[in-house]
């Protein structure tokens, strides 16, 4: 059991160090094939709205379970052969879990050509990672969409894998990485499937509801974590109690007014979507506007919390060890 800190620790140092090195296999690929293949087989044999519905929770229980499966089988085989190699397997499994590192990176690559006034740049990088149409963003817009990128995915990429690795600290059969696995699997659902429009609607129904409940608890105590870390934790709670509600999303919008609240910016307003506009509720309050100096403050604050959440979970797990 005691394994399982130095996994921890090591899958943050690999995060944090690393990342997810470009061309490197990663669990999330798999996911995505067996995802996809699962949704062409789907579309082919459910015709109504009542298979398509069923398809999905079949499909969000097989994958969800499955990876933690598969996970803590692949660890046992490294173990079996050597122990060291299961514990190298379980920390590179578990750090390919945690965004941290690819999140700034993805941030930065779009701010470079910005502040380098290359806006055509700027916005075909931006693609990459916004569902949101790019092509006629002007700067401050290119921004916003950085920090709401940023903050959304601070805790469905980072803090909420970490939880679930945490929990998995303390169940000693299963450990770190099979419970981070299965909730990356949820996550990679719900961004695949988990969307109200065509073909996804009845398919996705059922993974974009499990991964909102999944990720409801994580995501609360980032914010509380973030409102003690800004140093103003009534009004930030005062600015999500406000705002954070007004959001379609049980999530995304408290921990992005989280980061609005603490940065005194406003995120929210009008995008674009193939042609479309579609208005998102405003979220905090426009004291100040939103810089590239505010999302680098947003990944700081990130991994702030990312390391008070690994040092309590540490401290806890050695008080109760040790009793």
């Amino acid at each position: 059991m005691t394994n399982n800190i130095y996994i921890l620790i090591i899958a943050a140092l690999l995060d944090y160090l690393i990342g997810d090195p470009w061309g490197w296999p990663h669990p999330v690929q798999i996911m995505g094939w067996v995802i996809s293949q699962f949704t062409k087989l789907s579309q082919r044999l459910c015709h109504n709205s009542l298979t398509q519905r069923i398809a999905g929770v079949v499909l969000g229980i097989v994958l969800i379970i499955g990876s933690g499966i598969f996970g803590y089988f692949i660890i046992q085989s490294a173990r079996w052969l050597h122990p060291l190699l299961g514990i190298a397997l379980e920390s590179i499994l578990l750090a390919s879990c945690f965004a941290l590192k690819s999140l700034r990176a993805a941030a930065i690559a779009v701010l470079q050509p910005l502040t380098a006034k290359h806006l055509e740049e700027a916005r075909n990088i931006l693609r990459n990672y916004v569902g949101r149409d790019t092509q006629n963003l002007s700067e401050p817009e290119i921004l916003r969409a950085v920090l709401e990128t940023v903050t959304e995915n601070a805790t469905d990429g980072v803090m909420a894998p970490l939880f679930y690795a945490i929990v998995g600290l303390f169940v000693p059969v299963v450990g770190p990485a099979p419970f981070a696995l299965a909730y990356k699997a949820s996550s990679t659902l719900d961004s695949m499937v988990g969307y109200r429009e065509a073909p996804y609607t009845y398919l996705g129904w059922f993974s974009a509801r499990l991964e909102d409940y999944l990720t409801w608890l994580p995501c609360r105590l980032t914010v509380m974590t973030l409102a003690l870390l800004s140093g103003k934790p009534l009004h930030v709670w005062r600015i999500c109690h406000r705002d954070a509600v007004t959001d379609p999303s049980p999530n995304s919008g408290w921990s992005e007014c989280a980061y609005a609240a603490i940065l005194s910016v406003q995120m929210g307003g009008t995008n674009w979507y193939s042609g479309i506009a579609k208005q998102k509720p405003l979220l905090g309050d426009a004291i100040y506007p939103i810089t590239p100096t505010s999302i680098y403050n947003a990944l700081q604050l990130t991994r702030y919390s990312f390391l008070l959440w690994l040092v309590v979970a540490i401290a806890i797990f050695l008080i109760l060890l040790n009793r």
